[in-house]
């Protein structure tokens, strides 16, 4: 028997009901998202994976158009039609081999100059700043001007990858998405995380190493959490680029065989040697950046000089231009000798160094494949040398040298095993790709303690981020204004609300006192019999047991409240005596700001973008 509060209630909603059509078709979504919610549980995570998988199309669609655009405007700075730059470079005049790299580092310079002077609220534009040291967010503006730039010095035959602009592309997908959807801070760095992933995949064609390398060395953390978006941002964009361009390995390489056992130690050997070399090779970028810096002179002016440089090189070996993509090719088929390859990979290092240092942007990836694959031929050739009649195949060690010489720069050996191993997809060269990859990793770290990548991090506070990380508590990460309603409110408006926000729980608060939660589950039992539902209001029906989490607690004790509670998440009250509702707090969150707080320190992480 209803109680006379609730009669007078009947006689109110009456007076006020909206039309039976409107009811009823709030009444219909209100039943398909409890059944929605009873049957496949939908989470936060299953969201941010869902996101992933469009973040890592775009990175595809964006890895194809920046393809494009190179090969477009390469036609026209040099008018050849040729597939690969070091083809192009061969058929030039001698004159426009030293021009052409000069009129590219000089446009892209002052596309970089262009750049410095715009003025925003966001001004990262280093997707490994935004995700490590800042709040996720880039510079939409002034990354594209970067990645036009890059597009020029790759176009010209700058000795540089064009990993870093696809990277920074996808990242700057990633990111725009997350703010226009209004991610919180540590979602928006998985998913600039993912973008970065969806970038390298897709300029390698290797979806494990992409999700690998920014789990390992961006995020710091292989949780299923971190690492199964990173995944499936990977996959996408591996697809859909194979869609355009075909799913053969990046390298076709003759097949390998390990024939004995102590075949071995020369490998072993190739990693300790990519191990003592590798430090020099990251203190000569290093020390040709600050060298540079130092001087005075405009940005483009400085890349026209490193132009310069290439195209005097190239005139004598076309081979130092562009990634390296067809020398390496060749090298792998063992088409050069090594008298010829050893002048080239001198030529090389200096044509990067000066690229590197005129402040060009790009990647250092892909001339680390070069130099590795380059160094492991030589010595493959030496070790052939030295053996004699014993049969020694020195593509085979220039594979491995491939690998060794990334574990040492990079140093991430996991990534550079599985890198490896998609770029060729030859088993039999695992196992001494492992050795030598691991021999290589510890015997550069214990000479240079920071990575290819690392410096830029360092000077920017990475060090003094992981240490705000590890100290953040619920008020670092809730979402403040939460939406509530009143506990007077009809059950009309309680339908409307979760149709429209898809919450699992609605907060019930008066004037800003929380009361309690309703739960979509709890108004089930009201589906079905419309005359009960209409008096009901949010007083009748939420739950004052719900766990609450106060602004100053920690996020363990976040992720423990969260051990109580099936929703995704919690409400934040400033004390247990007002409990006045000042934000929530998501699980996903909580669980990527934890992932993220064991992230390495600055000298051991790196990114594939300059």
């Amino acid at each position: 028997m209803l109680p006379c509060t609730n009669l007078i209630r009947v006689v109110s909603s009456n007076a006020v009901t909206k039309s039976s059509g409107s009811s009823l078709k709030i009444f219909r979504r209100l039943k398909f998202l409890v059944w929605f919610q009873e049957r496949i549980h939908p989470t936060d995570l299953q969201g941010t994976l869902i996101w992933s998988g469009v973040i890592g199309f775009c990175g595809g669609i964006c890895s194809i158009a920046f393809r494009v655009a190179t090969s477009v405007v390469h036609k026209i700075l040099t008018g050849s039609s040729e597939p690969g730059l070091v083809e192009s470079f061969s058929q030039m005049p001698l004159l426009l081999r030293l021009i052409v790299p000069a009129v590219g580092g000089l446009l892209a310079g002052a596309i970089i100059q262009f750049g410095t002077r715009l003025r925003g609220e966001v001004t990262t534009t280093d997707y490994m700043e935004a995700v490590v040291l800042r709040d996720g967010k880039i510079s939409a503006r002034r990354t594209l001007l970067k990645c036009l730039s890059s597009l020029f010095t790759i176009a010209s035959g700058g000795s540089i990858g064009r990993e870093g602009p696809l990277v920074q592309l996808s990242a700057l997908a990633a990111s725009l998405a997350g703010r226009m959807r209004k991610w919180s801070t540590p979602r928006l760095r998985l998913l600039v995380g993912c973008g970065a992933a969806a970038g390298i995949a897709s300029a390698y064609n290797a979806p494990i190493a992409g999700a690998v390398f920014v789990a390992e060395i961006v995020l710091g953390s292989v949780a299923m959490e971190i690492f199964g978006p990173l995944v499936f941002s990977s996959v996408i964009a591996t697809l859909t680029v194979r869609g355009f361009l075909g799913a053969d390995p990046l390298y076709a390489i003759p097949a390998f065989r390990l024939n004995h056992n102590w075949e071995i130690l020369p490998y072993l050997l190739l990693g300790l040697s990519a191990g003592l070399l590798a430090p020099w090779f990251i203190r000569l970028l290093r020390f040709s950046e600050e060298w540079v810096a130092h001087i005075a002179a405009p940005i483009y002016a400085k890349m026209c000089v490193g132009g310069l440089i290439v195209g005097a090189l190239a005139i004598f070996y076309p081979q130092v231009c562009g990634n390296g993509y067809s020398t390496v090719s060749g090298i792998l088929r063992g088409e050069w000798l090594w008298q010829a390859l050893a002048v080239i990979l001198i030529f090389k290092i200096l044509a990067t160094t000066a690229t590197f240092g005129s402040g060009a942007v790009g990647g250092v990836f892909t001339p680390t494949l070069f130099i590795g694959a380059s160094l492991g031929f030589l010595f493959g050739s030496g070790t052939q040398h030295v053996l004699g009649h014993l049969e020694v195949n020195p593509s085979a060690f220039a594979l491995v040298g491939m690998g060794a010489f990334l574990a040492a720069t990079t140093h991430a050996p996991i990534m550079a095993i599985i890198m490896i191993f998609e770029i060729t997809l030859d088993y039999q060269i695992i196992l001494p790709l492992m050795l030598a990859c691991v021999v290589a990793y510890y015997t550069s770290a214990s000479i240079e303690k920071q990575s290819i990548y690392a410096e830029a991090l360092k000077r920017k506070g990475a060090g003094d981020y992981r240490k705000q990380l590890a100290e953040l508590h619920v008020h670092d990460i809730m979402k403040p204004g939460p939406l509530t309603i009143s506990p007077r409110a009809g059950f009309s408006e309680i339908a409307e609300k979760f149709v429209a926000t898809r919450f699992n729980y609605l907060y019930v608060a008066d004037r800003d006192r929380f009361l309690g939660a309703v739960s979509l589950h709890d108004v089930k039992n009201y589906l079905n019999t419309p005359e009960l539902a209409k008096v009901v209001i949010a007083g009748d029906l939420p739950h004052d047991s719900i766990p609450v989490v106060r602004p100053d607690a920690s996020l363990i004790e976040a992720l423990e409240r969260f051990r109580h509670h099936d929703g995704e998440r919690l409400p934040v009250v400033n004390d247990s005596v007002t409990k006045r509702l000042i934000g929530t707090i998501a699980k996903t969150d909580v669980i990527l700001a934890l992932a993220g707080s064991t992230t390495r320190s600055a000298t051991m992480v790196g990114s594939p973008a300059s």
